[in-house]
């Protein structure tokens, strides 16, 4: 048996949500990258209390869909251990194409937000394109292990950086959220906070509303 696996570049197309609108009286824009198993449209509803003139959220959705069980809710997710540096660079295209779209203009405030598996390619998109953020916020997800501080050098002294965990969650045991936190420490140095919580893996909607 003689198998090959090629490689092929084609056109593809992909959804994206948004919730209030992009004006003059908007203060802060926020780009927020869903955890495995969700979808972007619902990913938004974390995002319904704040000030609707003052903030306009971009939500991406993750390229690959997929039936949850029981209830066959469909899902996506955005990359898989197999192949996971040709699943980012197609994800940076399209996060680029996003940003392309929507003309955010350079007097907002702009913050990028990752939850769980979200977090990997928010962090990865920022470093790759150096993107500029008034706030990075990594929610209850892993950092990818090849970044390193030299990648965040670029960015400006009044960009912070939040780090939210909860105690119990199912996903990072107290070995690992030590980790995650020292691992953050060493890439962002005093830009740092910390901010646990006692609950499960779930979006702490509290902690979202005082972002801003």
């Amino acid at each position: 048996m003689n198998s090959l696996e090629k490689e092929i570049t084609y056109k593809s197309k992909n959804s994206y949500s948004t919730l209030n609108a992009l004006t003059e009286h908007t203060k802060t824009v926020w780009f927020v990258c869903h955890g495995m198993g969700y979808l972007s449209r619902y990913f938004l509803r974390y995002f319904k209390h704040l000030n609707p003139e003052e903030n306009y959220i971009i939500a991406p959705q993750a390229p690959s869909k997929y039936y949850i069980q029981p209830k066959m809710h469909v899902g996506a997710n955005w990359l898989t251990r197999d192949e996971t540096n040709v699943g980012m660079q197609n994800i940076l295209n399209y996060f680029d194409a996003v940003f392309e779209a929507e003309q955010i203009p350079n007097n907002k405030n702009l913050i990028l937000l990752g939850y769980s598996q979200g977090v990997s390619v928010a962090m990865r998109y920022m470093a790759k394109r150096r993107l500029q953020c008034s706030q990075l916020v990594l929610h209850s997800g892993g950092i990818p292990k090849e970044l390193t501080a030299e990648d965040f050098t670029y960015l400006n002294k009044s960009t912070r950086v939040k780090l939210i965990y909860c105690t119990k969650d199912g996903y990072l045991d107290e070995a690992r959220i030590e980790q995650e936190s020292q691992k953050v420490k060493e890439l962002f140095g005093k830009r740092i906070t910390i901010l646990p919580f006692d609950g499960k893996h779930v979006v702490n909607v509290d902690f979202i509303n005082d972002l801003v």
